[in-house]
């Protein structure tokens, strides 16, 4: 956390940005703060990034924020004015702005859904809020101009406290914050992680009981939710939170199931520890992060006691069937789970060449992972967590003498677009052939040529063609 001196120069700085708003706002007699994430990181000293944005709450009704924002914005997002939220960017200074009307919710007949209202409170509105740390806000009306003395920055909830403490809680009873939204459960995965929160033990014990809500969100929101998990700093935190409160159970259920039992006989790593290492080790990118996520989901399936120990045998084929099938039911892009299972169906590709790489085993490789190659490269560097330095150095040492041979043969010829020497025209011309899958098999001849050997002429590939061809006849 900053300094006080640092503290108060972030939140004027955050009034400065919100000044057009403010103005607005308080010549038309209603009030303006400053809320969230914006507040949130100016406490823990982080820095806005280009994509800055701000969220706001008022007293003012959605239709007053519509007619107050129109002017001071190109476009206006309404999608959430009937929840009272209208959101646009400022033209003077570019600044993403999201303005939601005060909130007060009352649960009824204990039954326990909310009857949204509107309300005047912003101490109601922050006691609404998922956590504490998000239920801080700053009066930008009065910030600048206020008397010496007037409060301008409220903490109802104790958010401030709390980040110092580094802790996740909720404001009030979780439970009831997890009936409203049990999507908030998977928030709290992602906070945690991302700023590395020890989570209050009534939270956790909330999300367990609530872990069953999970199942009226819809998998597009789960699927967002993972996501920002997946790219925070230190995911484990996040997952380990959803598989020890049951709620993988109901988007996730093939996770859980890596907790395999430890056999005192044949000794081998607890799977799900595997993962959440390899996860953490893995560059925050979305692509490699899934991929570790899923590696070693097939082991479960493929789990084997024999003569030589615990087996997983083709558990990496096992495994990106698995990926596929679980990604489509979160609603994952076809790229995405393409690239997602060719990771993981390839992802022990590398140990299979303990006897060095020819030419070919090099082309092979690379051709198979395609643009995936880097991303490959790391989730195999990343799937070694062994605490045996000599066998890390080892795995380290052959994984760099690999790399050097890729672009050894890179500078020597067309790694990356490995093509045969003659295209399919020239080939239905040289064979007076029509199109059909015998030029299909004769295209994939000369690609066996080009992997085997590397890039040959046309005029070879077009008399070693014809070779084939009479062999063909």
């Amino acid at each position: 956390m900053n300094s006080p001196n640092d503290f108060a120069q972030r939140l004027a700085l955050i009034a400065r940005r919100a000044a057009p708003l403010a103005e607005a706002f308080d010549q038309a007699g209603f009030s303006l703060y400053a809320v969230g994430g914006s507040i949130r990181d100016a406490v823990l000293g982080i820095e806005p990034g280009d994509d800055y944005e701000i969220d706001f709450t008022t007293n003012a009704r959605p239709d007053d924020i519509v007619r107050l924002m129109a002017p001071l914005c190109g476009t206006l997002w309404e999608q959430g004015r009937s929840f009272g939220t209208v959101g646009g960017v400022l033209r003077v200074n570019g600044i993403k702005a999201e303005v939601t009307t005060f909130r007060s919710e009352e649960y009824v007949d204990h039954s326990r859904k909310p009857a949204v209202q509107w309300g005047d409170s912003l101490a109601a509105d922050l006691s609404r809020r998922d956590f504490t740390i998000n239920a801080l806000a700053l009066d930008v009306v009065n910030l600048v101009s206020a008397p010496e003395g007037v409060q301008t920055f409220f903490d109802f909830c104790g958010g401030f406290a709390d980040l110092h403490d580094r802790i996740l809680r909720t404001p009030i009873d979780p439970e009831i914050l997890f009936t409203d939204d049990p999507l908030r459960m998977l928030r709290a995965a992602r906070f945690a992680a991302r700023f590395s929160l020890s989570i209050d033990s009534r939270l956790e014990a909330a999300a367990t009981v609530c872990a069953e809500k999970l199942t009226i969100v819809s998998q597009e929101r789960i699927r967002g939710e993972l996501d920002l998990l997946m790219v925070t700093e230190q995911p484990s935190i996040g997952l380990d939170f959803i598989v020890r409160t049951g709620l993988a159970q109901y988007f996730f259920p093939e996770l859980p199931m890596l907790q395999l039992e430890q056999d005192p006989i044949h000794h081998h790593k607890d799977v799900l520890k595997h993962t959440w290492a390899v996860v953490d080790k893995a560059s925050p990118q979305l692509t490699l992060r899934l991929a570790a996520l899923f590696h070693d989901i097939g082991k479960p399936a493929t789990r084997a006691i024999g003569a030589d120990g615990v087996t997983f045998r083709f558990h990496e084929v096992v495994g990106a069937k698995m990926t596929r099938k679980r990604m489509t039911a979160l609603k994952y892009s076809k790229s995405m789970i393409d690239d997602v299972s060719r990771l993981v169906e390839l992802h022990l590709r590398f140990h299979t060449y303990k006897l060095g790489w020819s030419d070919s085993a090099v082309r092979r490789y690379v051709h198979d992972a395609g643009p995936l190659l880097d991303e490959l490269n790391e989730l195999t560097r990343c799937d070694s967590t062994t605490r045996n330095w000599r066998k890390a150095a080892e795995l380290s040492r052959r994984m760099d003498e690999f790399e050097v041979r890729i672009a050894e043969l890179r500078a020597q010829e067309d790694l990356d677009n490995q093509r045969p020497a003659l295209d399919g025209a020239e080939v239905m011309s040289l064979l007076d052939l029509r199109p059909g899958p015998v030029v299909g098999r004769a295209m994939t001849f000369l690609l066996e040529i080009r992997r085997e050997e590397g890039e040959i002429s046309k005029a070879e590939a077009a008399h070693r063609l014809r070779e084939w061809w009479s062999e063909q006849e």
